[in-house]
């Protein structure tokens, strides 16, 4: 038997190390079963996860496992008794989390040890690479391609084989295939746990690619913020070259390929491929003008190809299983399965791989679990900063290219960020603001100086000081946008703003005529007051204000100073008693 410990950063950071540690400490050398690791199976909500495995068989799937529940799980699998770990094990109504996915690209998160070559291959890894190499052509590669319907999965949605194919019949002594792993949204982390726990399937997915378009050198671009994926990816990329999977002929056949990692700074706009390209090179990372496309003339004026992680994640099922399977799963428009972070105000967060074609309500609701505590749903934002909010009359939308672009909001890299009715719209159409203006390059005028002016004018709402016409400058100012900016973060930036002025208009009109938020999220349009027939004078609120805004006698009703109010919302949440309100 085996215990084994889920240890992507999600499991990390609700404390996986200590939990292995903690067991590690407790195995001696009479035990007959030993410990080991994996990365996450994506279900973040129930971390840190151990799973008791016998010959590769889950026997049971302990959640929210802490270092006080070692010696029970250790005490278990000695005794071959799990009823001891029954309090840890996971409700069948949280096993529907996975067992309601269709999982391609994350098929093996979870599953094998990220750090083992092994592992991977014993659940055929690189056999596709065997396949191509041994048996077809590039050609032949690029038409499976074709057939599977794969679009790149990085947010743009454009047809993988054709960029592939663009690539092979570029002429230049050197090709480069580039893997863009460089996730900027905020709420989106699908292309980190691959690599953190998939490493070999990224691998052989770029090399197929490689192979497919006549390049010699990959280049997995990541951000710096990825430490454990970039320990990983290392790692794998050294066991790769020690079994003749990276190197010189490969496999002993005519194809040479090498793979190296270039860590990225963080900017955002270097998920933009143009972008990136100058960053690999040392430059600034900031847009080109196309054409030339990457394909003609990218990296070190090369023909090049650049994919996200996930992309190339689903390269070698293809490979193994048919174009037709892949395109089997999905609708008309929109092939195969898609990753998505669902985050937010959801029950059940974490990584979630459907077919194409399901709808919102679908993941949100029958894998998501529905909202935190409750409440009512009120928007998903899709596409991070440069997606859009869908409203919950849209909930039926079907998951794919078209249909969500139909709603103003986008597919996107698999950002899925859900909202409830506590969410203002205007405030969070400043976030998105807020962060792709510090984002601009600053290359182009119309996004330099046009993403500043929105996040100015949504920041004078927020703050009750919205005019009258605002609404309509800030469509304006959206437009002229979308149709001056050089590249797709420029674009897109307005997307956030303009769909939540197309289904939340009323919030806005709200904030600016009436000075009222009503998600009761503005700090600068809330007011707190103590309603006298309620409040038993108990001072709880009194002590913990931290600004003492909040006097009165004991068992006498309290009062607030509102100009000493600073609006943290801390007497309102621990009154026992209902009687402070928020206005």
């Amino acid at each position: 038997m085996k215990i084994i410990i889920g240890e992507g950063s999600c499991g990390i950071a609700a404390g996986a190390a200590k939990v292995h540690a903690a067991i590690s400490a407790l195995i001696n050398d009479s035990d007959s079963f030993s410990i080991g690791s994996t990365g996450c199976i994506g279900m973040c909500f129930l971390e840190p996860i151990v799973e008791i495995r016998n010959n590769g068989k889950v026997l049971r799937r302990l959640v929210k496992v802490t270092e006080k529940d070692a010696p029970n799980i250790c005490k278990s699998v000695r005794e071959n008794n799990f009823s001891l770990v029954d309090y840890l094990t996971i409700k069948p109504e949280d096993e529907e989390f996975l067992t309601k996915q269709t999982r391609i690209a994350l098929r093996h998160c979870g599953i094998v040890d990220p750090e083992s070559i092994e592992d991977y291959i014993n659940i055929d890894g690189y056999q596709a690479l065997k396949k191509v190499l041994k048996t077809m052509s590039p050609e032949q590669v690029i038409e499976q391609v074709k057939i599977s319907g794969l679009a790149g999965r990085g947010g743009a949605g454009f047809p993988t084989w054709f960029k592939w194919n663009a690539a092979r019949q570029s002429q230049g002594k050197n090709k480069y295939l580039i893997c863009n792993a460089d996730e900027g949204d905020p709420g989106a982390f699908m292309d980190r746990a691959v690599i953190e726990s998939d490493p070999h399937s990224l691998i052989e997915g770029m090399l197929i690619g490689a192979y497919a378009i006549g390049a010699k050198k990959m280049i997995v671009y990541v951000r710096a913020e990825y430490p454990l994926a970039i320990k990983h990816l290392e790692k794998a990329i050294e066991q790769a070259k020690a079994n003749n999977y990276l190197g010189e002929n490969i496999l002993g056949t005519s194809f040479s390929c090498d793979m190296l990692i270039k860590a990225g700074a963080g900017a955002f706009v270097c998920g933009e491929e143009t972008a990136l390209i100058e960053s690999l090179e040392g430059k600034r990372g900031m847009p080109r003008l196309k054409p030339p496309f990457p394909a003609q003339k990218g990296y070190l004026d090369s023909p090049s190809n650049i994919n996200n992680v996930e992309t190339f994640a689903n390269i070698s099922w293809i490979i193994n299983n048919g174009g037709e399977a892949f395109a089997a799963m999905g609708t008309e428009n929109s092939k195969g399965t898609k990753v998505f972070a669902l985050t937010g105000k959801v029950v059940k967060g974490g990584l979630v791989e459907i077919p194409m074609g399901k709808t919102l309500r679908e993941v949100i609701f029958d894998i998501g679990g529905g909202i935190k505590g409750g409440k009512k749903f009120k928007a998903v934002q899709m596409g991070g900063p440069s997606g859009g909010c869908i409203p919950e009359s849209l909930l039926d939308t079907i998951i794919d290219y078209k249909a969500l672009g139909a709603t103003g909001a986008i597919m996107g890299s698999g950002g899925m960020v859900v909202m409830d009715e506590t969410t203002c719209m205007v405030g969070m159409a400043k976030f998105f603001l807020d962060f792709t203006a510090s984002e601009s390059c600053g290359k182009c005028v119309h996004c330099r100086i046009g993403t500043k002016r929105l996040q100015e004018i949504l920041t004078r709402i927020v703050n009750g000081e919205g005019r009258d016409g605002d609404i309509e400058l800030l469509e304006e100012l959206c437009y002229a946008i979308k149709d001056g900016a050089l590249c797709g973060l420029g674009q897109t930036a307005p997307n956030p703003v303009l769909t939540t002025i197309k289904y939340f208009r009323d919030e806005y009109e709200e904030h600016i005529k009436n000075k009222k938020c009503p998600a009761g999220e503005c700090a600068a349009l809330i007011k707190y007051s103590i309603l006298p027939d309620k409040c038993k004078g108990c001072t709880l609120c009194a002590k913990k204000c931290p600004v003492k805004a909040i006097d009165g006698q004991v068992k006498l009703p309290h009062v607030i100073d509102v100009k000493k109010c600073i609006k943290c919302g801390l007497c309102y949440s621990i009154c026992r008693f209902g009687a402070i309100i928020k206005e």
